[in-house]
């Protein structure tokens, strides 16, 4: 018989104690009886605030979501907001989607906020993710919370934080509220609540926000061509129903057809392998319904509706996913376009992105003189580049996974928004006889011809953390000389903050803040980024290759990433 070790033993008996309910205590039991491995997954660690907050399995244990996991977060939040503010009266705003059990944690959440003094306004149903931003903001709160785990598959659920602006936590925010919540036990946490201070909302914070998304996201485009543009949309089971359909009519967008098997808010997400609009096989319902009616174009969004997919015909006329940075860098270069176009660039605007998103970002801000601004994956970083540049307009900005953000009226990637702005410019192009692959095709004729690739190694539990630590280890200890026949000529430690020129052998200091990121750069401008996922099992490999001639180009850049990930043995 396996004995279990003493340090996750004082972990395990901590939640055998009258704190926790019966109920709990007898899953526990039941775990040292039968799952020794379930329970060392359970608890050995805390579940951490990654890019997208905390997101985990279900179930009991340190390191899974729970009523006592959040509960001891949202004390831990609440302690900190009367530190914070100690004259005020704080207010948060709560949202969850459509998971198994998001209405009952988000009602969790409520009670101990509540509990602790502090007024809450939940919403009354689900809602996207951005709308939650946009709350706070409108009711000028000094929290959020959405109970979402985005893409993850149907076991996960997550507790995303956001602050005063609307943005997501960033330091030094985020590590004085873990600092709050590690000094807590779980008998510290309020779970009674006091009913009177949670408010329901819905229909008054929904008109605000539909009618900002349509401000925000509307350039002109004459109505003509917006009742020509045959849209499919499908919610994935998730949020975007309760969204995206109106704010496209009020946009006026009415040729518009909802995928109905996938429009009811389900957990389960019975018709994908994935909720995900990042993989192929989650838009194929709705590319094969577009291809029936002969539409134009497909928009498919994740659960919590902040990340959007994109499907459009391609020259030979046949629907084709658009994957993000190409969808980033059609939206960048349109709105840049119309800027310009009105007059309203002046040399104090900016665009942003992420390191390991695609460098056509860069170039496209170069053409149109605006200031670009890069951080750490996650759209955290760019919410926080509107505070820290104040003095600078905030035009739009995006990320290679799926995900936008147009203006800042919402401080996080917006599918909403972003939706009906992918529309504004198929319904443009289309009135010119252009597809989108037309339009993105001048785009790389102006900056270069550019070929993103994603590779996703998925390793669960301890075992798989402690195979992508070693794997980082590796590309750290033992840096390669060449890629796919190409010399390195510099390596990018966000650890470390280090730029490595192993040409001159000489670093320099990265200007943003430490993350466990590495990234080389070869001679033939080819660009490789390893990076740990903060919220999933995973490790992800970037790959981005360029080239300037246009002949048999798409072959020639394909070829570039097989040699690489052949080269890297992720293939």
């Amino acid at each position: 018989m396996n004995t279990i070790d003493p340090i996750l033993l004082e972990r395990v008996n901590v939640w055998l104690t009258p704190t926790f309910d019966t109920h709990t205590q007898e899953q526990i039991k039941q775990l040292i009886a039968n799952d020794k491995q379930g329970l060392d997954d359970a608890f050995y660690k805390n579940l951490a605030f990654g890019t997208g907050g905390m997101r985990g399995i279900m179930g009991i244990g340190d390191n899974r979501i729970n009523k006592y996991t959040l509960g001891k977060n949202t004390q831990g939040i609440s302690n900190y907001l009367k530190k914070c503010f100690p004259s005020e009266v704080l207010k948060v705003a709560i949202a969850f989607d459509c998971r198994h059990n998001s209405k009952e944690l988000a009602k969790v959440v409520a009670d101990v906020f509540s509990a602790n003094g502090i007024e809450v306004f939940l919403f009354s149903d689900l809602r996207p993710t951005p709308e939650l931003s946009f709350a706070v903001k409108y009711l000028d709160c000094h929290c959020g919370i959405v109970l979402t785990a985005s893409h993850n598959p149907p076991e996960y659920n997550g507790y995303k934080v956001y602050w005063q602006d609307g943005g997501q936590l960033v330091p030094p925010q985020d590590t004085a509220i873990i600092k709050e919540i590690n000094a807590l036990a779980y008998s510290d946490i309020l779970f009674n609540a006091k009913e009177d201070l949670i408010t329901e909302i819905d229909q008054e914070v929904d008109d605000a926000f539909a009618q900002a998304a349509v401000k925000n996201g509307s350039y002109n485009t004459a109505d003509t061509a917006k009742k020509d543009l045959k849209i499919v949309f499908t919610a994935l089971h998730g949020t975007s129903i309760t969204m995206i359909p109106r704010v496209l009519e009020a946009a006026g967008y009415t040729n518009v057809h909802v995928v109905a098997q996938q429009a009811t808010p389900d957990g389960d997400f019975p018709t994908v392998i994935s909720p995900n609009p990042e993989e192929p096989e989650a838009l194929k319902m709705a590319i094969e319904i577009a291809e029936q009616t002969n539409a134009d174009i497909v928009i498919g969004t994740d659960p919590d509706c902040d990340r959007l997919g994109i499907a459009v015909r391609n020259s030979q006329g046949t629907m084709e996913i658009i994957n993000g940075n190409q969808a980033m860098a059609i939206k960048t270069y349109f709105l840049l376009e119309k800027w310009k176009k009105a007059g309203k660039i002046t040399g104090n605007q900016f665009i942003a992105s992420t390191i390991v998103s695609t460098p056509m970002i860069a170039k496209i801000a170069a053409k149109f003189e605006v200031a670009y601004k890069e951080g750490l994956t996650g759209f955290k970083w760019i919410a926080k580049m509107v505070k820290d540049f104040p003095e600078l307009e905030f035009i739009g900005g995006g990320e290679e996974s799926f995900g936008f953000m147009v203006g800042d009226f919402v401080r996080d990637k917006d599918a909403v928004t972003a939706s009906l702005l992918a529309c504004e410019v198929a319904a443009q192009q289309k009135a010119k006889s252009r597809t989108l692959f037309e339009y993105l095709d001048t785009i790389y004729r102006e900056v270069g011809y550019y070929k993103e690739h994603l590779v996703s190694l998925v390793k669960k539990g301890k075992k798989g953390a402690q195979e992508i630590e070693q794997i980082m280890k590796d590309l750290r200890t033992n840096p390669l000389k060449e890629i796919a026949g190409s010399p390195v000529v510099s390596i990018e430690d966000y650890n470390t903050s280090t730029r490595l020129d192993v040409v001159n052998n000489t670093a320099v200091t990265l200007d943003i803040p430490k993350s466990n990121v590495l990234i080389y750069y070869t001679q033939d401008g080819s660009k490789i980024a390893a990076r740990p996922s903060g919220t999933e099992p995973k490790i992800k490999f970037y790959i981005s290759v360029q080239d300037k001639q246009q002949s048999n180009i798409s072959e020639l850049l394909e070829d570039k990433i097989n040699a690489i990930c052949t080269d890297l043995n992720i293939v």
